[in-house]
């Protein structure tokens, strides 16, 4: 399974993002994360703070 990168343009909610990255950890189940896995987990992080960067903006 190749990790999702975001499409340049699309914008994902925090609470997407954040599902995902859980469904990621789930899915792991014994807690350790491959590399492939590993590397998507960043890529989530990533893109879930700047989804909450954006919330944050947008509230202000």
């Amino acid at each position: 399974m190749s990790p999702e990168l975001p499409v340049p343009g699309s914008v994902r909610s925090a609470a997407e993002l954040n599902e995902r990255i859980r469904a990621l950890w789930r899915r792991a189940g014994a807690g350790s994360l491959s590399a492939q896995e590993r590397a998507e987990y960043e890529s989530l992080v990533v893109e879930w703070a700047a989804a909450i960067r954006g919330e944050v903006i947008e509230a202000a």
